[in-house]
């Protein structure tokens, strides 16, 4: 994900039932959140929030993987393109879960194409990573967020391909987020008491309305597999199909 607290508010959810059935779970924020505050200054700030990161991925059982960019310097270029492949040929994933191609904002939309390339050049030997590691082989699946405020930049509402039953979880999710007290401080004082965790909250409600069932979700679509594993490669189903609901909204065939 982009930036501290993402995974917490749209992944942490899918991430705890995922290592809870034993796979091992991974914690990136390719941005350092040092422009997430109004009173620390550039350097104060990411320093923060780089240990509130941490703290938060240990309260998920999560592997921590360093920032490599400032805010809103995220861009889709060739450095942090090979960056981000390295992380990801150090992991070799089979499931990648990352932002909205479509979001509210540069930094979520660049972090997932960032993720979907690297992806995708994960086992090619001519493509050289930062620092320079070996291709991998085997498939990945890549499943996007549901973005901010559930609308693209224009407006248009946006549905996930289905549903993940958080409800359980809901609690452990909003005891990492608890973890980034810097902007949990810096929102209570600008919109009242406890407004980061009660915007989670209601966030996660409003996915789990759409999904018919639940009462806390969060919502994912699939990438095109094409480059990336076999068309019915659908590791997030077949790991937790009995907590995932297809969008009810979605035209059955």
């Amino acid at each position: 994900m982009a930036h501290p607290d993402d995974i917490e508010f749209v992944a942490a959810g899918t991430l705890l039932h995922l290592a809870a059935r034993g796979w091992e779970i991974h914690y990136f924020d390719v941005a350092n959140g040092n422009c997430g505050s109004t009173q620390l200054d550039l350097e104060t700030c990411a320093a923060t929030r780089l240990e509130e990161a941490k703290a938060a991925a240990t309260r998920l059982g999560a592997m921590f993987h360093p920032p490599i960019a400032d805010d809103l310097m995220v861009f889709y270029n060739e450095p942090l393109l090979r960056r981000v492949a390295a992380v990801i040929r150090r992991v070799n994933p089979r499931l990648i879960l990352t932002h909205a191609e479509e979001d509210y904002m540069e930094d979520h939309m660049n972090t997932a194409r960032l993720a979907v390339t690297a992806a995708f050049t994960r086992s090619m030997p001519n493509f050289v990573t930062d620092p320079e590691l070996p291709p991998v082989e085997g498939q990945v699946a890549i499943y996007h967020a549901t973005p901010h405020g559930l609308r693209t930049r224009m407006g248009e509402p946006v549905r996930a391909t289905g549903y993940i039953d958080t409800t359980a979880v809901h609690a452990r999710k909003r005891h990492a987020l608890e973890c980034h007290a810097s902007q949990k401080e810096w929102l209570d004082v600008s919109q009242g008491m406890d407004s980061y965790l009660v915007t989670c909250d209601e966030a996660s409600r409003r996915v789990g309305a759409l999904s018919g069932r639940f009462t806390h979700a969060e919502g994912w679509r699939r990438h095109l597999p094409i480059g990336f594993g076999d068309e019915n490669f659908d590791p997030l189903v077949e790991e937790l199909g009995d907590l995932w609901q297809p969008d009810p909204a979605a035209k059955q065939p």
